[in-house]
């Protein structure tokens, strides 16, 4: 068995993994790191998840955050809009497959609800959508937008919705 270490990876070595964690999937060639954190300073305070997380403590309130995740971004984005008057901050679910980096079955899973005309998906296959179709999402919603998950390996998953202005995961 391999043993884990808590050490800074050289940066020849992260630069070598990330680059393969982006390829696993076609979506990941889209991820631009620099575009990313310039879009994360650009977020306006009414976007940011930790400017809603320090203000509710200021003042002694707790924040109430739904689960809601569909398959299609026009339907996550009506979703979202929809809880927005009723919430603090916006969440999006992310589906089984995703989940397990089974990029091609959300694949499927998209392309069926597209036919179907309704979610066959159990959250958001952010992955699969990319950075252009999260950035439309989080532009679409007044409020911070938080990535729920249980993704044992985030890190495609983390680099697409964090360049796509997602301000928590």
């Amino acid at each position: 068995m391999n043993a884990v270490n808590n050490v800074r990876l050289d940066d020849i070595v992260f630069d070598g993994e990330r680059e393969h964690v982006l390829a696993t999937w076609e979506t990941g060639q889209h991820v631009d790191l620099a575009a990313g954190i310039s879009r994360q300073l650009a977020l306006p305070s009414s976007k940011r998840f930790s400017d809603a997380l320090r203000s509710a403590e200021s003042e002694g309130r707790t924040l109430l955050q739904p689960r809601a995740g569909v398959a299609l971004i026009r339907e996550q984005t009506a979703l979202l809009n929809a809880l927005s008057p009723h919430c603090d901050v916006l969440p999006t679910t992310i589906d089984a497959y995703t989940r397990h980096n089974r990029y091609a079955d959300a694949q499927t899973g998209i392309d069926r609800s597209r036919q179907a005309g309704t979610s066959l998906l159990n959250g958001f296959p952010a992955v699969n959508h990319g950075v252009e179709g999260c950035s439309r999402l989080v532009d679409a919603v007044e409020k911070p937008i938080q990535v729920r998950h249980g993704t044992p390996d985030a890190r495609l998953l983390s680099e697409i919705t964090l360049a796509s202005g997602f301000s928590s995961f």
